[in-house]
């Protein structure tokens, strides 16, 4: 080859090598400040759906007190700390242990006591010590705070082992296989775990592994010491005015409402009795701009989906309807199920109306019910009381902890409207919400424009967000890899 075309050659080498190079170096570039572009956060794909959709919400909402975009990374567990080390998120609001040791991370504020527990199968007998878990088809999601459980008990017993599931794997489906005797153990921690009882009422805890702790959120060991600060001082804010336990409450508050043999019970009547009157609740939902299953719900809190449900005090019919709310409703048979649902569903709508415009959803729709329940002058008498203990009255969660003591004399004597059952009012909101809950995961469909307006769903299916984050102009909108309706965040791959 001649001297010439070897410089040349050479030439083109060196250059396609520098070409490379600099691509390299490119993909590993420092991640642009959360000040500048957006902030960066990156949630597990890989626990259950509740515990997503808190995830995005707490971060959409620390994002908004930064006045910056959010975008959220959505990835396996075991690849959150990888995203750090090559400065691809800012930080990571799923849940890590405030108490985890790891010199790679630092933690913000506490928010949610947590406690892993091993969940086994009723089914097939309970272990009776942490040693009878050795030998065990045991499976936990890779990366997660399970795992770590998991490895710190193997000092103890070096025999133990397990499988660690990446990728696609989510702690529900574990739970799942639990149940179904495909596993023998998982670990979980005990929301997850009581989420789950309401689908399979023969899952149970044989034991708890290590310490009760907190979650937290977790930062790069190299974080910018602002941007911790900022979250220290946004969380400080959401304890004080009462927002952190709103959001606590809307995704974990209804978990263990139900007893095992009530959600069995409702499982059940979803393939026996629902598909009788499904239309019709979606008929009574688009009448008021409702999302169908919430009044589906509430009809199954009232008569479990019996038309002709009478009570010893003469309330009938599927939504069970007194005779003055009949008369004011305008039902003339009140066993009628299509009238009784569309008058339910429309007198709901004229509670929610008389609430102060200033309550926002789901608050709005948690007040109504109670109010549904007990009537709207014993609502009110709730609300003042609330206001009276220092609380908020446009809250549920707020409201919710004084309803019982309208029953109180020390209390209700004081109040306009007198005594009241108010601890009924509760337990008949939270499980309907609970109800709600399991009728969004039995039912694959895509969520209606009502829930998406209303933003009250607890929970979603995986392709089906159960809220639309807040839409901001300086967000740019991508997809994830499934479509994610209505959605105002930046998903990337």
């Amino acid at each position: 080859m001649r001297r010439h075309e070897i410089l040349i050659r050479s030439l083109q080498i060196g250059t396609f090598l520098s070409l490379l190079m600099f691509g390299y170096s490119s993909l590993e570039k420092a991640l642009p400040s959360w000040r500048d572009e957006a902030l960066v956060v990156a949630i597990s794909q890989n626990t259950t759906l509740s515990d997503e959709e808190f995830s995005k919400q707490l971060a959409q909402r620390f994002a908004d007190y930064l006045g910056v975009p959010l975008k959220i990374v959505l990835i396996p567990a075991e690849q959150i700390e990888t995203h750090f080390r090559n400065h691809r998120a800012h930080f990571s609001s799923s849940g890590f242990r405030l108490d985890e040791k790891n010199k790679a991370l630092l933690f913000g504020p506490g928010y949610l006591p947590v406690l892993e527990q091993v969940a086994f199968n009723q089914n097939q007998g309970a272990p009776r010590h942490l040693s009878e878990l050795v030998g065990k088809r045991i499976a936990v999601v890779a990366g997660s705070s399970h795992e770590k459980a998991l490895t710190a008990l193997q000092r103890d017993i070096p025999a133990l082992t397990w499988e660690s599931r990446t990728k696609q794997t989510t702690v529900e489906d574990l739970l799942t296989e639990v149940a179904q005797g495909d596993l023998d153990f998982t670990v979980a921690n005990h929301e997850q775990i009581e989420q789950m009882l309401n689908y399979y009422p023969n899952l149970a805890v044989a034991f708890n592994v290590g310490k009760p702790s907190k979650l937290a959120w977790a930062f790069p060991a190299d974080a910018d010491n602002a941007l911790i600060a900022a979250s220290e001082q946004f969380f400080a804010g959401i304890k004080k005015n009462g927002d952190l336990n709103k959001l606590l409450d809307r995704y974990y508050g209804h978990n263990d409402r139900l007893a095992p043999l009530d959600a069995a019970a409702f499982i059940k009547q979803t393939s026996l009795t629902l598909p009788r009157f499904q239309r019709l609740f979606e008929e009574a939902g688009r009448v008021v701009n409702e999302d169908w299953r919430l009044i589906a719900a509430i009809a199954y809190q009232e008569s479990h989906w019996d038309p002709l449900a009478t009570s010893f005090t003469n309330v009938r019919g599927m939504m069970m309807l007194t005779e003055a709310t009949a008369d004011r409703m305008k039902v003339s048979n009140r066993l009628d199920a299509r009238e009784s649902t569309l008058a339910g569903a429309k007198y709901l709508q004229l509670l929610k109306k008389q609430l102060p415009s200033r309550i926002p959803e789901p608050e709005r729709t948690w007040l109504a019910l109670s109010s549904y329940n007990q009537g709207q002058g014993h609502l009110e008498d709730a609300r003042v009381l609330t206001k009276r203990q220092g609380g908020n009255p446009d809250s549920w969660v707020e409201v919710k902890k004084w309803l019982p003591s309208l029953s109180n004399p020390q209390h209700f004597q004081n109040l306009k409207y007198g005594y009241a059952r108010g601890g009924e009012a509760v337990i008949f909101v939270e499980n309907i919400r609970a109800y709600y809950d399991m009728l969004t995961r039995l039912t694959s469909e895509t969520a209606n424009a009502a829930a998406r307006k209303h933003d009250y769903q607890l929970i979603s299916t995986r392709k089906t967000p159960a809220f639309s984050l807040r839409a901001q102009s300086v967000t740019k909108l991508s997809h994830d890899r499934t479509t994610r309706s209505a959605s105002a965040y930046s998903l990337s791959p």
